[in-house]
């Protein structure tokens, strides 16, 4: 019987394979070589690192991250190894849209923005930075984008003008890292790290800001220097931070916490919808490779929100009826020795599209809210 060794934090997974394989399921951390020697396959998150230290010495021939990104997989030595590996592209981005709305409109709410007035710099416009820019511009706001593979990429498009709305620029609708440091009064990024992105917000750039903006970050924490950022603020060359992910988690820097306008777990992809994505993504694609099949599998039903239906009308109590991303904030402000707990543990968050509104609203219809029928 082949062997599956699985993340014990992903949900919806357990029992799915038990009938198919020998499953084993354990701490994302407490994965080791030894458990791994004579496995097959293996479904992880980003607190496993699969390298030569993991896998050299095992039979494993495909990994499934149920992430969006993977650094934590190390690309070069499982190519060398003849082994398949997969990530969930785009699983949560709706996820990550639901949370940059959520901390925009919160520090609108606490009175440090005004959005209307304010111009939004992406950094990154793959899945996420598309669904984030689209939101920004249905509430009216400026939106400069800066992704230069997608610039690279694009140079040769022909024909009109593509729609920004549906975020497919023209190369020349990108702008370069300096515009977006020299015109925004709120930057956000969205990129991989990778070799050009690894501490991307550093002095140099935070040197080059004009309009002292807010930082947002809920890619991954080595985009941003930590000592940069808090230098950043101390000099006031920035208003705020907004922090989903940091350098050396679960180990965080609680000077940089104390800076924070807004500081979360890094669960701002956590959203049930997308952990269902990802896990839907994750068994399909270890079924295909072990011929288990369950190539068409899918999450059969997610919970339904506590309050789905939402009396409010306004887009600011709309949107933080779906999250209360202030709650995230106190409990790790509270207690960040929990950060690895609030994470492994994050209750249950679902989207925009779980929820119904009571009348119709052309804007809260765009977003993804549904009209209620009943």
């Amino acid at each position: 019987m082949q062997k599956i060794i699985i993340d014990d934090k992903i949900p919806f997974i357990k029992g799915v394979f038990d009938h198919l394989a020998d499953v084993k399921y354990l701490n994302g951390s407490d994965i080791s070589a030894e458990n791994v020697r004579d496995a097959d396959a293996m479904i992880i998150r980003t607190r496993t690192r699969c390298d030569e230290k993991l896998l050299g010495g095992s039979t494993v021939k495909f990994i499934a991250t149920a992430t969006i990104g993977f650094d934590h997989i190390d690309t070069d030595f499982c190519e060398k190894r003849g082994i398949s590996w997969t990530n969930a592209p785009g699983c949560n981005a709706a996820s990550v849209q639901q949370y940059i709305a959520a901390a925009l409109l919160f520090l609108q709410k606490s009175g440090k923005t005004d959005l209307s007035k304010s111009t939004i710099g992406i950094v990154g416009v793959g899945n996420v930075g598309k669904l984030v820019a689209e939101f920004c511009e249905n509430i009216g706001m400026r939106v400069l984008l800066n992704d230069p593979p997608r610039q690279l990429a694009e140079q040769g498009i022909a024909g009109g003008a593509l729609s920004l709305s549906k975020c497919q620029a023209r190369n020349d609708e990108f702008v370069g890292l300096n515009d977006i440091a020299e015109q925004c009064d709120i930057i956000t990024f969205h990129t991989p790290l990778n070799a050009e992105t690894f501490h991307l917000a550093d002095s140099t750039f935070f040197e080059k800001v004009k309009r002292k903006p807010f930082i947002i970050n809920s890619a991954r924490g080595e985009i941003v220097d930590t000592k940069a950022i808090k230098t950043a603020k101390k000099q006031q060359q920035i208003s705020g931070i907004v922090l989903d992910c940091w350098e050396n988690e679960p180990n965080i820097d609680l000077e940089l916490l104390a800076m924070c306008d807004l500081a979360t777990p890094h669960i701002a992809g956590y959203s049930a919808d997308g952990k269902a994505n990802a896990t839907t993504a994750c068994v399909r694609f270890v079924s295909q490779k072990l011929g288990l099949g369950l190539d068409e599998w899918s999450v059969s039903e997610i919970p339904h929100p506590t309050q789905p239906l939402i009396t409010e009308t306004s887009l600011q109590d709309a949107v933080l009826h779906t999250y209360n991303i202030e709650e995230d904030f106190l409990k790790l402000k509270n207690s960040p020795e929990k950060f690895e707990y609030f994470r492994n543990y994050y209750p249950l968050r679902r989207e925009f599209g779980a929820y119904f509104i009571d009348m119709s609203d052309a804007l809260l219809e765009r977003i993804g809210f549904k009209i209620n029928s009943f």
